[in-house]
Parts: structure tokens; sequence; C-alpha cells
């Protein structure tokens, strides 16, 4: 189990640091290459990208601390669950809402389902 703890964690926080840094440092390259989406230059637009993206850039550093801090290993679970079945769930909404997605987005909810999964299965397995 140790094994999938460890798994789980890395990939969960490899991704969100990963595209939380991207989009971070330059939202409109990052959301063209990545999503298919083209962003204008607004200012109010770019400004609650970047916030989000720091909050998916320290939620990813907060599931790497459970992998070294055994300690921390049931926060980095939650932290990790909380934001990929948060994005889970917007995204379905959405699709509800209004409408489906291109195929690049749909990889995306793929991704957050499964490693939302994963990380409430380590969050259970880590309270029992």
């Amino acid at each position: 189990m140790e094994i999938f703890n460890i798994i789980t964690l890395a990939l969960s926080g490899l991704l969100l640091v990963f595209v939380g840094a991207m989009r971070l440092s330059n939202p409109i390259q990052t959301y063209a290459k990545n999503s298919g989406i083209k962003l204008d230059k607004d200012v109010d637009l770019l400004n609650e990208i970047r916030g989000l993206s720091a909050l998916q850039l320290c939620a990813g550093l907060i599931a790497w601390t459970g992998i070294f801090f055994p300690p921390f290993k049931t926060t980095s679970f939650a932290v990790a669950a909380l934001v990929f079945v948060g994005f889970l769930i917007g995204r379905l909404i959405s699709i509800s809402a209004d409408g489906k997605p291109n195929k690049q987005l749909m990889q995306g909810i793929i991704f957050e389902l499964v490693l939302g999964v994963a990380n409430i299965f380590g969050l259970i397995y880590s309270l029992l």
C-alpha cells in the first residue's frame, strides 16, 4: 500500500505543480497549447486564472509533502482529493449546463476522476 500512496501523491503533486506553475507563469500560452482555449489579455480574467493556478501549485506542494513527511500523508491526500474532486464536480456541472467540451478538456476530466478516486482511497486507507 505504501507504494500506492507514494505513486498517487507523486503523480498528483506533479500534475498540480506543473499545471499550476505553467498557468501561473504564462496563462495565455498554456491555455492555448494545453486546452485549445484562446485567452485575451483581460486583466481581470488573467488575475482569476493566476489565483487559481497558485492554488493548484500550492496543493501540489502539499501533496508532495505527504511523501517525505509521513505525518502529513492524511492532509496531503485530503487536499489532493479536494482539488481533483472539486474540479471534477465543477466540470460535470459545466457539461450538464453548457455542453460537452473539447477532447483535451475531456481528457482532463479523466485524469481528475482517476486521481480524485486514488486520493480518496489513499485518504480512507490512511485514516484506518
